[in-house]
């Protein structure tokens, strides 16, 4: 069975609580900032059950969209990643209460994460 979107994430290098107006206002989705994580806001789609949450926030790099998909061994998958012809552009890394997140570039240079919450 494959890896299935676990996360997405828009991030802004300018404004980024008018990008998460934005995409509350066009796709009713329930936004709520996080007071500690300087302007980063969780995403509820309200989609339902099984439903793909997300992230809109400011950029840390370059600004843009960030898909993360579920990984139980993040270091296997970033391994396998490399071997495909990726790169590795963020080792696994602990986010304190929702898990380890990394990260590569597939061979076009797209960035791609990973998500493991089994330690949360």
């Amino acid at each position: 069975m494959g890896q299935r979107l676990a996360y997405f994430e828009i991030t802004s290098s300018e404004d980024a609580e008018r990008l998460q107006s934005f995409y509350a206002g066009l796709f009713g989705w329930n936004v709520n900032q996080l007071p500690d994580m300087g302007g980063y806001a969780l995403v509820d789609t309200q989609s339902g059950e099984g439903s793909v949450i997300g992230g809109i926030g400011p950029a840390m790099g370059e600004a843009g969209v960030r898909v993360y998909f579920h990984a139980p061994d993040l270091g296997a998958s970033l391994k396998r990643a490399e071997e495909l012809g990726g790169a590795i552009v963020m080792q696994p890394t602990e986010l304190p209460g929702f898990g380890n997140v990394a990260a590569f570039t597939d061979p076009d240079g797209n960035t791609i994460g990973l998500w493991d919450r089994s330690s949360v």
